[in-house]
């Protein structure tokens, strides 16, 4: 059996009309032709324009993103290392910058109380832990009645100056207290606006 009615028989042409092309109508395919090759060209550039726009608009967020990523990461590891930093020293260098500061402190409280109320007897009263410094202070101001006395309530860095009916209070744990407190605010509150 053979399947030759099933393929197509390419051998005999058949003979149609023959084309004539004058030079007229010649140019006019050719600028047909030209106009069509043009608007396609012109079509395909705003195409590429168009992708090319998005593709860089798409680019330009994501940087942006990453960018703003990254300076969340930064300010974030920044302001942990300074949170870490500044309660240290809050814990460690500056105790013993108050006790250091306590003289100065009570003498400017001295210094105040003396230039309001007139020299009259003075009353120290302190803890334990402070009393030896003191005394030193009212070795140093030998023409002033000072009384010095313990007071095992105060802590170190606490300190009351009584002069006749004027006292006044020194509190470097609480001022210390209260640095520590800020500073957590700080942080606390930093938090919150980054959140």
């Amino acid at each position: 059996m053979s399947i030759t009615h099933l393929l197509n028989e390419f051998g005999a042409f058949t003979q149609g009309k023959p084309i004539a092309i004058t030079d007229v109508s010649l140019e006019e395919e050719r600028l047909e032709a030209f106009e069509k090759g043009y608007q396609a060209g012109w079509e395909d550039c705003v195409k590429s324009q168009v992708d090319d726009g998005r593709r860089i608009t798409a680019d330009l967020v994501q940087n942006l993103q990453d960018i703003s990523f990254t300076y969340e990461e930064v300010h974030a590891a920044i302001m942990g290392a300074m949170q870490q930093l500044l309660q240290e020293i809050t814990q460690t260098v500056l105790p013993p910058i108050s006790h250091a500061m306590l003289i100065p402190h009570v003498t400017e409280i001295l210094h105040d109380l003396l230039e309001a109320n007139g020299r009259q007897p003075l009353q120290i009263a302190a803890g334990p832990a402070d009393l030896a410094i003191l005394r030193r202070l009212s070795a140093e101001i030998p023409d002033l009645a000072c009384t010095l006395t313990e007071d095992p309530t105060l802590a170190s860095g606490q300190v009351c100056v009584r002069l006749g009916e004027s006292e006044r209070a020194l509190d470097m744990p609480d001022v210390l207290l209260r640095i520590e407190q800020a500073i957590s605010g700080f942080f606390q509150q930093n938090q919150r606006i980054v959140a």
